[in-house]
């Protein structure tokens, strides 16, 4: 099932492919992404995008800035028009970018809050769609008696995807954001290659704390998350999550015996959250985790599957209207594979808890 856009996403859209179509140049989509281009690179499908009626994606705050510069003067290079700089206009024309810029602002807030309200619409609300801003994703290293002999430096194939563990998650990720994102800097990283700088971007952490000791510290940091990772006795091939406000209930993967006398994973468990990120509030953190790697998986592919990701964006932006979340969530493993969880079922969902709207629910 595919939304309709809201009707203030479609006003801006048409906002939007107006000014261009007004320009007395005549402007293409093609000739506005190289003018825009004079500040921060934009591609042509990126303009399409902003100007889609039909499934429209709300361009950053700063574009609209952008833009406001670009139509309330009408400068050009030997023949070309082109983005000036705002100290350059003259009164009149800062009077027409003030104008405008705050006309585009407006419609974009207006866009923006009824995505908060009633759910993603193609313009731009969906978990994955950020405003600006770098975005990093740490992915856990595998370690060392589990990988590839291509993961060592002196091997003259040497692959360096070769050291990450998840990598079924990261690549559907990965994927994922950059084509959500085509202007921003999305990159991933081994944990001992993060810097101060990766934190202070849009984080998006991998895996478990085992593997991964981004993820052990940020649960650690982030106090107010009542969801724990810890280490059993009886569970050698990951960690169980325990709630502390369901009086440290404890949430565990599903065996079933194979005719071999061994067991077979049948259902993990994944949590997945979104906060403000602790080292910057205008940035965020995702952390999409699972006692096992399919848990990890089916983490991500809650907001990536075709299948489901629009119902669940849906019912996440009605859930948790702050934007604010975690959610554990049971991944049923069927021949190997991990299932996308659907959170309009019920049965999916194994605990929910919000920080701004007192959601804490079993």
């Amino acid at each position: 099932m595919t939304l309709a856009p809201s009707p203030e996403a479609v006003r801006l859209a048409r906002r939007l492919r107006g000014l261009r179509e007004s320009h007395e140049s005549g402007l293409t989509q093609q000739a506005l992404a190289r003018a825009l281009s004079d500040d921060v690179r934009v591609a042509v499908p990126t303009i399409s995008s902003w100007e889609s009626v039909s499934n429209p994606k709300l361009p950053p705050a700063e574009r609209l800035r952008s833009y406001a510069l670009f139509f309330s003067t009408n400068r050009a290079v030997d023949g070309t028009p082109h983005l000036i700089r705002e100290r350059e206009l003259t009164a009149a024309e800062k009077e027409r970018f003030e104008t405008l810029h705050e006309e585009l602002l407006a419609l974009r807030d207006a866009a923006r809050n009824l995505g908060a309200a009633s759910g993603p619409s193609g313009s731009g609300s969906y978990t994955w769609d950020f405003d600006s801003g770098d975005v990093t994703i740490i992915c856990p290293e595998a370690p060392e008696e589990g990988r590839s002999v291509l993961a060592d430096e002196l091997q003259p194939n040497y692959t360096r995807m070769y050291r990450y563990a998840d990598l079924d998650a990261l690549i559907e990720l990965w994927g994922h954001v950059r084509a959500s994102n085509p202007e921003l800097k999305v990159v991933h990283r081994l944990p001992s290659e993060v810097t101060a700088d990766h934190m202070s971007s849009h984080v998006v952490v991998l895996g478990g704390v085992a593997w991964n000791q981004v993820t052990k510290r940020l649960l650690k940091l982030l106090s107010d998350l009542p969801v724990s990772q810890v280490e059993v006795s009886d569970l050698e091939t990951g960690e169980i999550f325990r709630v502390s406000r369901a009086g440290g209930k404890e949430y565990r993967p599903l065996w079933e015996p194979t005719d071999d006398g061994g067991r077979e994973l049948v259902e993990d468990v994944a949590l997945l959250a979104r906060l403000r990120n602790p080292f910057n509030h205008s940035r965020t953190i995702t952390i999409c985790n699972g006692i096992h790697s399919r848990g990890v998986l089916g983490s991500v592919r809650t907001l990536t599957d075709i299948a489901v990701r629009d119902r669940n964006e849906a019912f996440l932006s009605k859930r948790f209207p702050g934007g604010e979340f975690a959610l554990l969530l049971k991944v049923q493993v069927v021949n190997g594979e991990a299932m996308s969880p659907d959170l309009e079922i019920a049965d999916s969902r194994l605990y929910e808890w919000s920080p701004n709207e007192k959601v804490d629910a079993p």
